[in-house]
């Protein structure tokens, strides 16, 4: 019997555990906190999936695509949006009860970037926790051991492949493959929002097994997070029903920056909310759903009416103050269409893989199908066995760092406080090469750290090293100091970093 240890759950390690282990595999999965506590149970927007006559796959993925710059890998693309309506049609088997129309069909929300509504929701603004909800009870109801409260250390690598898992305190899972669904990196930005625990473990730890990594300059700044209290994402959804944003003056402004306004990809929409808070003294801008009033922003997004309420405001009546804020890495570990890295024996899935259907640039709702969609089949590809497939990557040339710097004492404020300014909307190679400087003195130091301050240490070197690789500014990746291309790669090529 193959023995699969599964690091993360998410909507992308709980499928991949529950097809590993339909398919006959022993599976754990291990996690570093409850089995709920992950990036999914965060998810508000919904998921975007082909479920209506009137849309179709060519469409959706022609919106990927653009989404994504023009650098999404059209066969990733194709397996994402082909097999999206079946894995809709699972999940809906497993539990989740997305919101119906009158009619009984599928309550289908428009979001930006996208030709038609065709994201999912369940209760308003709920999906995720509804997702996560449904595939715990199933993991559950399987009696797939699950390990919470457990952090991985490293990766286990004898051989030339991965044998299994070190965890926090010593302890050691051997496998024959492990599956590392451990989300993103959010935690690398002084602004995100993402929980505590996104501080980028599985990426870190394939990179220390050996594992390419690619893409890791493109990170997603959401351009509404709450500006009040501890950030608090307001979904894409509410722009998508027809709420505004307005600087102190009342002028909805993201169309000096695009055509579609409020629901321009998210990138475009993130740095137009940054140039308006530089012109009022950085104070935040607004977003105005009051035209939607009390009764259906609280039907139609209870979790954000409710936080925003929490926090003194009352959105059916005044504008709220919202910021960009980090929200998702679509970099991470190289991956082939099966989740297979470039270690034999290691498999990735989900936000802390690469799989290249994101390209530059996410679009909306297509988070949670990727998870779903990429952990079903590597949960497949792990019972089916067979020779691991090599995939060229071409590494990016190493650059030179630049001259040391008295650099503060390492913190992760402190680095956080760094990728914000150096590595974050807006780059340019003076500010990223100090980062570059900054970094490298405090890899230097000895100090003893974390496991999640290490990880979060490498990760940032590996983000800005990517980041003064790609001169010219695609996607979510802005550079102030150089003219905008389309990419400086081929879609195809993988560009390790």
């Amino acid at each position: 019997m193959i023995t699969v240890v599964v690091v993360g759950s998410g909507i992308a390690g709980l499928t991949a555990a529950l097809h590993a282990f339909e398919n006959g595999c022993r599976v754990t999965v291990v996690t570093k906190g409850a089995l709920p506590d992950t990036n999914t149970r965060w998810a508000q927007g919904g998921i975007a999936a082909v479920t209506s006559p009137t849309d179709s796959v060519g469409s959706h993925a022609a919106d990927t695509i653009t989404a994504g710059a023009g650098l999404s890998d059209p066969a990733a693309v194709d397996v994402l949006v082909g097999e999206g309506p079946q894995r809709i049609a699972e999940l809906v088997a497993r539990g989740v009860g997305f919101d119906r129309a009158d009619d009984g069909d599928f309550s289908r929300g428009l979001e930006a970037a996208h030709a038609v509504p065709r994201v999912l929701h369940a209760g308003g603004d709920a999906t995720g926790a509804a997702i996560q909800a449904a595939l715990g009870a199933a993991v559950r109801a399987a009696a797939i051991e699950v390990r919470e409260h457990a952090l991985l250390r490293d990766l286990v690598v004898a051989g030339g492949r991965v044998t299994g898992v070190e965890l926090d305190g010593g302890e050691r899972l051997d496998a024959d493959a492990v599956i590392l669904a451990t989300g993103g990196a959010g935690q690398l930005y002084s602004h995100t929002t993402n929980p505590l625990g996104a501080t980028g473990d599985g990426i870190a730890a394939a990179l220390r097994a050996g594992a390419a990594v690619a893409d890791l300059e493109f990170v997603q700044f959401h351009p509404t997070a709450l500006a009040v209290g501890i950030p608090f994402l307001v979904s894409e959804a509410v722009r998508g029903e027809g709420a505004v944003l307005i600087d102190d003056t009342g002028r909805r402004f993201t169309f000096d920056s695009h055509p579609d306004g409020e629901l321009a990809p998210r990138d475009i929409v993130a740095r137009a909310n940054a140039r308006a808070m530089t012109t009022q003294d950085g104070r935040p801008v607004r977003l105005d759903a009051t035209a939607l009033g009390s009764e259906r922003l609280a039907r139609r997004f209870p979790t954000i009416d409710a936080a925003v309420r929490d926090r003194g405001l009352d959105w059916s009546r005044d504008p709220i103050p919202v910021t960009p804020a980090a929200h998702y890495l679509m970099g991470g570990i190289v991956t082939d269409l099966d989740g297979r890295t470039t270690v034999p024996g290691l498999y990735a899935v989900g936000e802390a893989a690469r799989t290249g259907v994101h390209g530059a640039n996410r679009l909306a709702s297509n988070s949670l199908l990727e998870g779903a969609v990429f952990g079903a089949r590597a949960g497949d590809a792990v019972a089916r066995g067979g020779e691991w497939p090599g995939f060229p990557v071409r590494e990016v040339p190493p650059l030179d760092v630049a001259p040391a710097v008295d650099a503060p004492p390492f913190s992760r404020r402190a680095l956080q406080e760094l990728m914000w300014a150096e590595a974050g909307l807006v780059r340019e190679a003076a500010g990223l090469g100090r980062a570059a400087a900054v970094l490298a003195a405090w890899d230097a130091d000895a100090a003893p750290r974390s496991v999640e301050d290490a990880n979060l240490l490498l990760l940032a070197t590996r983000v800005v090293a990517a980041a003064r690789a790609r001169e010219t500014s695609v996607g979510a990746h802005f550079r102030s100091d150089t003219e905008p291309s389309a990419s400086l790669i081929e879609p195809q090529e993988v560009l390790a970093c």
